[in-house]
């Protein structure tokens, strides 16, 4: 009888149990309409006008009826998670912005500072623009970044938007409508181009933004055409996503709910692997129903959940926070993936953790659950080089030292590296360690 009424429960929530739910958004010109936000002192209302004015935002209905404690506000980590705070920018530029709002400065010279400001932020960090964007034919192919040898990112222009937006998020520029610093393709067939002269590419995740506030037939446009003969090459798909948060209704009620997951078990038939690449920051995440019939029917398609997600003051610096998250993912079938350390980008000082205290943070989330949870590896920096992961503080012949490794790499022979760096409890990035021993450079800016 177990077994049946497993079967019997699995099979209930994987069916349109929700009441089909309208999506309503808010950005910063809608600031003012959040009934919630009343709550909040004048000069708190304002401190979110300023920091909106510089970096995106976008929160829907979702988020704010069902994930955020408004009893806990500001201090409840959802809302950290998607509501401007002051600190997000620093005190110059807030300063400055602030001004520009108080004095009502004409729209030109509004927008030159807000875009001077948003400049000094490093909208594209590890080389993004730079390094990662390649050439077919001598010409660069933009909406494609190709930074490790078996892995394309395809940034589908239709999908350069989420249902909400993480106050964190390193892609922040691809928000702010500045055509500039956005990365995307305006098409697929540039996609399956670059992959026809690149035979040794296994990998190609779909990113953004977020993929899956797409139509089903449009991103079925951008997926259909990998799984011809032609591209036998390209072995998994993965869809980088945080739908599972902040639109869980996507997989479940909304109008094309079921040709998603009907489209997503078209790919696994044609022999491809389907990673959707979760983004989780806070167990609070998994726990309404209308998200866990989400993952019940995503997983029902045979697709692979990997989840990850960044480390970050005021929302996940706590062991306990990363051990039920991880805890709660394996029992609801996610894989956990990666923890992340934030990058140096947009308000990384406002949500920075020192290496040191990251790394501790994750041996003690470990060491807090089984094996079967310790597949998330970390913490990582996603840096121009490559993921570099730190895995320890140790002595070696009287210095103190810190153990990195090198995860995947820009070079594919420094993948696996080990490498050492002098203990340093302020740094908060690769760039700001020093290679040990009296070594005058790490070996990868020796190449």
């Amino acid at each position: 009888m177990k077994t049946l009424d497993s079967a019997v429960a699995i099979h209930e929530i994987t069916q349109h149990t929700a009441t089909p739910e309208r999506f309503r958004v808010y950005t910063a010109r809608q600031l003012d309409q959040i009934p919630q936000l009343r709550q909040l002192s004048e000069q708190q209302r304002f401190d979110m006008r300023v920091v909106a004015s510089v970096l995106p935002f976008r929160v829907n209905q979702y988020v704010i009826d069902q994930l955020i404690d408004w009893s806990a506000v500001p201090e409840d980590p959802i809302f950290q998670l998607t509501f401007p705070q002051r600190g997000m920018l620093a005190p110059e530029h807030f300063e400055r912005v602030a001004r520009a709002l108080r004095e009502e400065w004409p729209a030109a010279e509004f927008n030159a500072l807000v875009a001077e400001v948003r400049h000094a932020l490093n909208p594209h960090p590890a080389g993004q623009l730079e390094h990662n964007i390649p050439q077919l034919d001598g010409e660069r192919v933009e909406g494609i970044q190709h930074k490790y040898r078996e892995t394309v990112l395809f940034f589908p222009s239709s999908g350069q938007v989420c249902h909400s937006y993480c106050t964190f998020c390193f892609r922040w520029a691809q928000f702010v409508g500045d055509k500039d610093l956005r990365i995307a393709a305006r098409e697929s067939s540039r996609l399956c181009d670059y992959l026809r002269a690149h035979p040794q590419v296994t990998d190609v995740l779909v990113t953004g933004g977020d993929p899956l506030v797409m139509k089903t037939r449009n991103l079925r446009a951008c997926l259909e055409p990998l799984l011809a003969p032609e591209f036998d090459h390209v072995r998994t798909i993965r869809i980088g996503t945080k739908a599972l948060t902040f639109w869980p209704q996507r997989f479940v009620t909304d109008e094309d709910a079921d040709d998603l997951l009907a489209l997503f078990e078209e790919i696994q038939a044609a022999g491809k692997h389907l990673a959707i690449m979760a983004h989780y920051n806070h167990w609070r995440e998994l726990e309404p129903t209308i998200a866990r019939q989400a993952i019940a029917r995503l997983r029902a398609t045979g697709a692979q959940i990997r989840a990850q997600g960044p480390l970050l003051a005021h929302i996940n610096d706590d062991p306990a926070v990363w051990a039920r998250l991880w805890q709660t993912q394996v029992e609801l079938g996610i894989i956990p993936y990666y923890m992340f350390v934030e990058r140096d980008t947009g308000a990384r000082h406002y949500f920075e953790v020192p290496l040191v205290r990251a790394w501790e943070i994750y041996r003690e989330a470990i060491q807090r659950v089984s094996g079967i949870a310790r597949t998330a590896r970390g913490p990582s920096m996603s840096s121009d080089p490559g993921k570099v992961e730190i895995q320890g503080v140790t002595e070696i012949n009287g210095e103190k030292v810190l153990a990195l490794r090198m995860i995947q790499g820009r070079n594919p022979d420094w993948v696996q590296r080990p490498f050492f760096a002098r203990y340093d409890e302020q740094a908060t990035w690769l760039n700001h360690l020093q290679p040990a021993f009296g070594e005058e450079r790490f070996f990868f800016e020796q190449d």
